[in-house]
């Protein structure tokens, strides 16, 4: 029987001890969370800015809650730079892409769902899994961008879970 190890449990098998990342065990999750209201007929690439990630966070996860929004409606979920930074589109699907809002769902984990930041990057952080070659030492913006204009008005919120 073979037995593979994680490489946390790797490194702390080692000799000597390799002292592993505190993004990627015994971490504290921090977490932010909002909710924006839309109204009817949101048109497409209108985004909304929901709240602020450091560059060296891992991600847990992202949850997206919404009211049906209609018979049509959807969104990509993605890094922007923050306003200070001018605000220019990082990778407007990073978490998910074209993210249906025709129901109501509650705490969805979309964190995956694009594939753009996928399961392999679930170690590292923001400014590695964007492919960057060093910490840039700055915030993102979790941002939704409506891709297929909405229907109807309702809340839109979502919730991200993190470790830094």
């Amino acid at each position: 029987m073979a037995d593979t190890l994680s490489s946390q449990l790797t490194n702390r098998d080692a000799e000597p001890m390799v002292i592993e990342d505190s993004r990627e065990s015994k971490a504290r999750l921090m977490e932010s969370v909002a909710n924006i209201a839309f109204d009817a007929a949101e048109a497409s690439d209108n985004t909304f800015r929901y709240f602020e990630v450091p560059s060296n966070a891992r991600i847990s996860q992202i949850l997206l809650s919404c009211d049906d929004l209609g018979t049509a409606g959807a969104a990509d979920i993605g890094l922007y730079d923050t306003t200070e930074n001018g605000s220019a589109v990082v990778d407007a699907d990073f978490f998910a892409s074209a993210q249906v809002l025709t129901s109501a769902l509650a705490n969805s984990d979309v964190t995956h769902e694009s594939g753009v930041y996928g399961i392999e990057d679930a170690e590292k952080p923001i400014w590695e899994a964007l492919g960057l070659s060093e910490d840039p030492h700055k915030s993102y913006d979790v941002v939704i961008t409506v891709t297929t204009a909405t229907v109807d008005a309702g809340d839109v919120g979502l919730k991200a879970r993190f470790v830094v």
